[in-house]
Parts: C-alpha cells; structure tokens; sequence
C-alpha cells in the first residue's frame, strides 16, 4: 500500500505562484508527459490505481498527463494546494516588488497571513489535516490501492517534515522536490514511511 507524491511540471517563471492559476508551460508539458509514459511502462512496479490532484491549473495539467497513459480519472481536490498566497496569486514579480516590497512566505510570521491569503502555521494545519486524513483512507478497505497526489513543493515539504518527526516553520530549509520528481510514501507495520525520494528516472 502506497501513496505517490508528485510535484507538478514546470510553469513559467517571473509569477507569484501559490494559488496561481497559470497552468504548465511547454516544458511542463514535456515532463509530465515523460513522467506519464514511464509509469505506463512500469505499471507493474507502481500499481497505481487511483489520482489526485490539487484543482490549481499547473497540478491539473500534470495530473491530466498522468491519466492519459494510464488511462484513468482524475479527482481533484482544493485540500491539496500551494499555500494561499492571496491577492499576489499568478501576479508577474515585478508588481509584487513593487505593490508589496518585502512579501514573501518566508518573511511572514507564523501567524500572519498573506493578504486575502492564509498564515504560514494555517497551510501547515491544513495539509498536516490532509494528508492524515488520506493515510486513514488508504488504510481501509475502501482505498487499499495505490494513489498518486499530484500537488506542489510547499505541500510535500510539509509531509517530509510530518513523516521525520521535524518542527515545520516557514523558515526552515526545504525538502527537495523537483518538478515531476515522485515521493513514495508506504505503511510499513502500520507506520508510514518514505521509501522513495524525489526520483526523477522518467527524465
């Protein structure tokens, strides 16, 4: 039993990402198009049965490229986006620098919200909330296949951080997590674990 974490294709440089609904650029296309073949050829391997995705657009042409080789749907859910980046969402940097100097998720407080967004310490809450709840699925007969998450960086930092045991601040150094790299996350004797991080073979 197992649980795939991947990261979205690349989307165009020089936006404000988190709740951004810019979709993949070309390149994105190609990686998650890649990525879409290799798990088809090693279906055997990976045994994926089911998708989800985040509804942000650059997750959900990923997660598209994915059900299209392996010929399934995909369900998509706003429980597993970026942080809220509120007002900047999708908006090019260079009015961002200029609207508001200084914003970034890493200057923030734990407890300060972006602008019409949510706090560092209100992600966290919810992916921690998220991702349990998914682990609880996936551990009853009604889910006992594999799932792929097609999510973002921020997201899967968190749940590296949740499955190590790590305090998780807005400050902390991130996971890697490439753009289509796969995380495989198994329940092993009733704890979940990552067995496999950031692979990227399908590039």
């Amino acid at each position: 039993m197992a649980i795939y974490f991947v990261r979205h294709g690349v989307d165009d440089e020089g936006y404000r990402g988190g709740w951004s609904q810019r979709g993949l650029n070309v390149e994105g296309y190609r990686q998650s198009e890649k990525l879409g073949i290799y798990l088809r050829e090693n279906q055997s391997t990976f045994q994926i049965h089911r998708i989800v995705s985040s509804d942000l657009q650059r997750a959900l042409d990923t997660a598209s490229e994915i059900a299209r080789f392996l010929s399934l749907s995909v369900d998509s859910s706003n429980h597993w986006r970026e942080t809220n980046n509120g007002v900047i969402a999708g908006m090019p940097n260079e009015i961002v620098n200029e609207r508001f100097p200084g914003l970034y998720f890493s200057s923030l407080r734990m407890d300060e919200r972006y602008p019409g967004g949510e706090s560092p310490l209100e992600f966290y809450s919810r992916i921690e909330e998220t991702f349990k709840r998914l682990c609880e699925e996936q551990s009853t007969k009604n889910h006992p296949d594999n799932v792929i998450v097609v999510t973002h960086g921020g997201v899967i930092n968190v749940v590296y951080h949740i499955l190590n045991g790590l305090e998780w601040t807005n400050k902390n150094t991130s996971f890697p997590a490439s753009n289509t790299g796969i995380h495989k996350v198994e329940n092993c004797n009733g704890q979940w674990v990552l067995t496999l991080e950031n692979f990227l073979e399908h590039l």
